[in-house]
């Protein structure tokens, strides 16, 4: 008799739980992704001529920052680019920055990053459209629309083995299977 009763109480008590953890009291609050964003310009608005081909050989890259970082992140990836263009008659876009090793620490990249491969952190600043390291500024032509400059931060459970003269199709390959959360923030421009 006591066997057949515990068999008819154990699944009320387990349906009393399982509704008081999903009571809306009880539920825990949702955290805030992975958020990128920088002073320079409003996600969506006009990036100033200072960050771009406008400015001459005097570009320099904004600042960025970025905030409700996950647990585990060992690493970010940076990659900045134009979706507004096809190199070639292929899906390839044009590469403005990419850099990766940021230390998980990190939770900003300063303005006017130095143009160098290795950094003293232990990043990585890969070869832009240029074939150069580091940031090259925009500058989709005048005649037509604003193009959509696109700020994207991966957050990695790894450190990549990957050094500066690796492309942006291995740079991928390298991070898949490893992202814990990504970022972005867009700018719009052409030249004046």
């Amino acid at each position: 008799m006591i066997a057949w009763r515990k068999k008819q109480v154990l699944p009320l008590i387990l349906a009393a739980f399982a509704a008081v953890a999903n009571s809306p009291g009880v539920r825990a609050q949702a955290q805030p992704g992975l958020t990128l964003s920088t002073a320079a310009f409003e996600d969506g608005g006009i990036i100033p001529d200072k960050y771009t081909a406008a400015a001459g050989a005097a570009t320099v890259s904004p600042k960025l920052t970025w905030t409700h970082v996950p647990n585990g992140v060992v690493t970010f990836v940076l990659l900045e680019h134009d979706p507004d263009t096809s190199v070639n008659k292929t899906t390839a876009e044009i590469l403005h920055w990419m850099m990766f090793n940021i230390p998980g620490a990190a939770r900003e990249l300063p303005e006017g990053v130095p143009v160098q491969a290795l950094r003293p952190d232990g990043s990585v600043q890969g070869l832009n459209y240029l074939r150069q390291a580091g940031y090259a500024g925009m500058g989709a032509p005048a005649p037509g629309p604003n193009h959509h400059y696109t700020f994207e931060l991966f957050a990695l459970d790894t450190k990549l083995s990957l050094g500066p003269s690796a492309s942006q199709a291995e740079l991928l390959k390298a991070m898949d299977g490893h992202i814990i959360a990504k970022a972005v923030v867009v700018g719009r421009f052409h030249l004046p």
